[in-house]
Formats: C-alpha cells, structure tokens, sequence
C-alpha cells in the first residue's frame, strides 16, 4: 500500500473559486500529486493541501503556484 504524504502551503493573491481551480490544476500536474485542497481565504492567505505519493520539493510547488499567477508564502515559524 503507498503512503500518503499531506504538504500544506499557504498562498497569497486567491481571491475567488477560479483561483482555486488554476491553483490546483498546476498542483495536480505534478508527479506524485493525487489531490489538492484549497481552504480559500479571500484577500489573506490561503491554505493548499497536497496530498501526494512522494514527497514534493517546495521550489516545485512555488514554480507550479506561480505558473497560476500566485505566491507561495513561507510559513512563519
């Protein structure tokens, strides 16, 4: 059975539901990407959920969000 691996990214500029399908349409076309989750936050930042096989190198996910038109923001610690 393969394991699941959740990456969560926060992502700023979403505003409305075709933010979220751009987003997640990029995300989904990564290797190893079985599904995305957007908790849309509109004006603020937005939480991505990626659930994949593998686990995923962030400049990956940050070029994939920005060929959507968006920013991945750092989590702040």
């Amino acid at each position: 059975m393969s394991q699941h691996i959740q990456t969560n990214v926060n992502v700023s500029g979403m505003t409305c539901g075709h933010c979220v399908s751009s987003v997640s349409e990029e995300l989904e076309a990564l290797n190893g990407v079985e599904e995305v989750a957007v908790d849309l936050n509109p004006g603020g930042l937005s939480t991505v959920i990626i659930t994949s096989t593998k686990p995923l190198i962030p400049e990956e996910i940050g070029e994939a969000v920005a060929e959507a038109g968006y920013l991945v923001v750092a989590n702040q610690a």
